[in-house]
């Protein structure tokens, strides 16, 4: 079938299947039925459209219907089933129908899958007639004794007087054969146009169809009313019954089972026993409890009924029930809450203990780190399990506080009585328990002091060590520093005494580092001491300190004796320099020999010194700077001793000049002198002879005051 064609009718959902599956793993058809009148060929098509869709396999598990009549009319739900009944009986294993709970008081009936050739048929009225005569009979003798019955209150009713038949299923079985009947006269009439005359026996068979009919579905009504009062009369029976034997329970072997359960154990385990013990109580209980709730319904259903001669009872029974079982579940709730306060006391007692043996024997532990770093993440270990402990103390005091409020406030029910609970034995366990925490715990606070003290003294080992090591490392760096670069020894006195100046403070530093190094190693002596420890000591700090000291102490006595040798270098040859230049703007000043003589002296040392090497006390040997360094440093050295040279040399050429100008004015008096005899000469006429010996002796003259004047300007030059 294509479901394009019907598809209208499948959005109607008249049938559908949900995907649910049975025990068997057949599948589910639902027929949800409503108030609006439902089309039986709708729904036959929908039921063969839904049936092509499973495979062959699946049709052969069955299908489960569940009818859904909840929102319809009870003959259109025996149609439908009757439907079923006749389309797909091999098919259906189960059919199940959805009624409100009020119907199924009312209604007493039941389906049979089954085919009639014959719907109609003599037998069929013979046997309505003869069934349902019988069923008025009987239905009206039931009515008749309960109505007696209730008139005499003492006689008790017979209620295990039940019809033979089925009254729903004879009026079924009538409403059927009266819709034959009717419909066959329809068809009838309307068959052709031939004239149809029924039957004398289908003329009489009708009015008699609708009076048994109706006579049945009187009798029925009041069947139905006396079936309903029976039921009552039996639920309000069994309800007191039930009632008392929970209420005698309950206040009985109930309670004598909380009673003798109120202790709280003595540590984790045995609380855990005791809440095992509990809820094996709570389970009796519930059985209990599930028959409260039960019996509870069962009385709000007849009190929603509205009869007033069962109103004052039942609420009655219904205010008992409840009292007694609200206080029992009061009692269980309030023990199950001591247990459970109980379980975390002892759990966090137990946690704590562990806590405390923890701490205890990470103090009774020896103490060995390998550095200040490992103690101090050590320390930090140790306080922080002190915290969790201190936290975990304040919560035990937390949970024992309340445990006692809890058990403070505890009251057992025995026979709609209290009896109060002696805990004394209980609030003593707890209490001892915290005290001889509290206890543990000022013993491990106290060991935690010590152990502060000792990790912190051997922090301050550490240090001092550590210190003592740096302390080392920082005179080496200040050796290596003199070394390779204090190796300038100044382009003057000036410069070469400032150097000096700088070398002392750099000597105070030095020194200052000894002394603190010194003075680490002397308070590692100390605290070792004071902690005991036998096994450490400074090592080779100590010796290592005094090595590089000396080492340092040597080499900074060599770099003194150069700087002060260059001192006297630049000093002699600065007083050569400088009293030897006429740029001064006075005359040039003698200088001793002495001076020159300082000058080479200390010069020659010094290029020697410089070319030796420092000798440590170890034999060792190093020298200062590289050698393009030192090669520099002579070099300025040579450079400045032979311009000190070239300064002698200059000055006693100058010393010669000197005496060559003395004589200077001595030939120009002579010159002058005989000037004047040359003029007395050519005065004299008797002299005219010699005029020419004269001029030629003039000439040489001249040229000799030339050659004078001439030398004295190449040695000022040359100056």
């Amino acid at each position: 079938m294509d479901a394009t064609n019907i598809l209208p009718i499948l959005k109607k959902r008249l049938a559908f299947l949900s995907g649910g599956k049975d025990r068997r793993s057949g599948l589910i058809l639902t027929i949800p039925l409503c108030t609006e009148q439902t089309s039986m060929e709708e729904l036959s098509s929908t039921l063969d459209y839904l049936l092509g869709i499973p495979s062959d396999k699946c049709k052969a598990r069955g299908f489960t219907v569940i009818v859904d009549g909840r929102k319809s009319q009870w003959n259109i739900v025996k149609t439908v089933v009757l439907m079923l009944q006749n389309v797909i009986p091999a098919e259906v294993s189960l059919v199940c129908v959805v009624k409100p709970d009020e119907f199924w008081d009312k209604k007493v009936t039941h389906f049979c899958f089954w085919k009639e050739k014959d719907r109609l048929g003599f037998e069929v009225f013979e046997k309505f007639t003869k069934e349902s005569s019988s069923l008025l009979d009987e239905l009206v003798v039931i009515n008749d004794s309960e109505k007696s019955s209730q008139l005499d209150k003492e006689r008790p009713p017979d209620c295990n007087f039940l019809p033979s038949l089925d009254p729903e299923t004879v009026l079924q079985t009538g409403h059927e054969l009266l819709s034959e009947l009717q419909q066959r006269r329809f068809n009838g009439a309307e068959g052709g146009g031939v004239a149809w005359s029924p039957m004398d026996d289908e003329l009489l068979a009708q009015p008699q169809v609708m009076k048994l009919l109706d006579s049945l579905r009187e009798q029925y009504t009041k069947y139905q009313e006396v079936c309903r009062q029976r039921s009552k009369r039996s639920q309000l029976e069994d309800i007191q019954t039930k009632v008392m034997q929970v209420v005698n329970w309950l206040e009985g072997p109930g309670t004598e089972q909380l009673r003798t359960q109120w202790g709280i154990g003595d540590s984790i385990r045995a609380s855990q026993a005791l809440q095992q013990k509990h809820e094996e109580i709570e389970s009796q209980h519930s059985e209990w409890f599930a028959v409260y709730v039960e019996l509870n319904q069962q009385i709000a259903a007849l009190l929603s009924a509205g009869d007033e001669e069962d109103l004052v009872e039942l609420k009655g029974l219904q205010q008992q029930l409840s009292d007694v079982c609200y206080r029992q579940a009061s009692q269980l709730e309030s023990r199950q809450n001591v247990l459970q306060s109980a379980h975390e006391f002892h759990g966090t007692a137990q946690d704590l203990s562990q806590q405390l043996d923890g701490l205890l024997g990470m103090l009774c532990a020896d103490v060995a780190p390998a550095d200040g770093a490992a103690i101090q993440q050590t320390l930090k270990h140790l306080e922080e399990k002190l915290k969790s402990v201190d936290g975990a103390l304040v919560g035990l005091r937390e949970k024992g506080q309340v445990l006692m409020d809890q058990m403070s406030n505890q009251t057992s029910w025995s026979y709609g009585k209290d009896v109060p609970i002696d805990n004394k034995d209980n609030v003593d366990h707890i209490q001892g328990v915290m005290e001889d925490m509290q206890l543990r715990k000022q013993r491990c606070e106290d060991m935690v002091d010590v152990r502060r003290l000792k990790m912190l003294q051997m922090v301050q080992l550490f240090k001092c060590e550590e210190d003592a090591s740096q302390a080392v490392e920082w005179l080496g760096e200040l050796l290596d520093a003199l070394l390779k670069t204090h190796i300038r020894l100044g382009d003057d006195s000036q410069e070469t005494k400032v150097l000096l100046e700088k070398h002392k403070k750099f000597v105070d530093v030095a020194q200052s580092t000894y002394d603190y190094g010194r003075q680490l190693l002397q308070a590692t002596v100390v605290l070792c001491q004071s902690l005991r420890c036998s096994t450490r000591s400074s090592g080779d700090t100590l010796p290592r300190l005094n090595r590089v000291w000396k080492q340092f102490t040597v080499t900074t006595e060599e770099r003194v004796h150069r700087l002060e040798m260059a001192c006297c270098f630049h000093t002699a040859a600065e007083k050569v320099l400088v009293q030897a230049s006429p740029d001064q703007g006075d005359l040039p000043v003698e200088v001793e020999q002495e001076t020159y003589e300082e000058v080479e002296t200390v010069g020659k040392a010094l290029l020697d010194r410089l070319t030796v090497p420092v000798i440590f006390p170890d034999g060792s040997e190093q020298y200062f700077g590289s050698p393009g360094d030192m090669a520099s440093s002579a070099e300025h050295i040579r450079d400045k001793m032979k311009l000190v040279e070239d300064r002698k040399l200059t000055l006693h050429e100058e010393d010669e000049e000197d005496e060559d100008i003395e004589q200077l004015p001595y030939q120009q008096l002579q010159y002058e002198q005989i000037h004047d005899q040359v003029e007395e000469l050519h005065n004299d006429e008797e002299l005219q002879d010699d005029q020419e010996l004269h001029d030629e002796e003039l000439q040489d003259v001249d040229n000799e005051l030339q050659d004078g004047e001439e030398l004295e300007l190449e040695n000022e030059t040359d100056t």
